[in-house]
């Protein structure tokens, strides 16, 4: 069950960095991303095709670019990943919780 969780989370990571990227270096092309990265072409292709859905980057033809989204999606990042692990935090079962057989 959790590592689902745990899949899903390394691949938000990897949207991610890859949106990073794109901000700091667009125009920027699928094999800069994955030579820095270290990620296979296959992988960055796909998160670029995430993000490209969410409507965070956008096609070039020098690479992908930023979209008018971008700002507002990066400044209500940080308080969606704190409400998240916030929530999952809540999710705890302490250890003093004995459970009975």
């Amino acid at each position: 069950m959790i590592d689902r969780l745990e899949k899903e989370v390394d691949m938000l990571e990897r949207h991610l960095q890859v949106l990073k990227m794109v901000i700091e270096n667009e125009p920027i092309g699928i094999v800069k991303m994955s030579n820095e990265t270290g990620y296979p072409h296959h992988k960055v292709r796909y998160s670029l095709r995430v993000l490209e859905e969410e409507n965070l980057i956008e096609p070039s033809s020098q690479g992908a670019i930023t979209t008018e989204r971008t700002q507002e999606f990066v400044d209500e990042l940080d308080d969606k990943l704190d409400q998240t692990v916030d929530k999952l935090g809540e999710m705890r079962i302490d250890s003093a919780t004995e459970v009975e057989n």
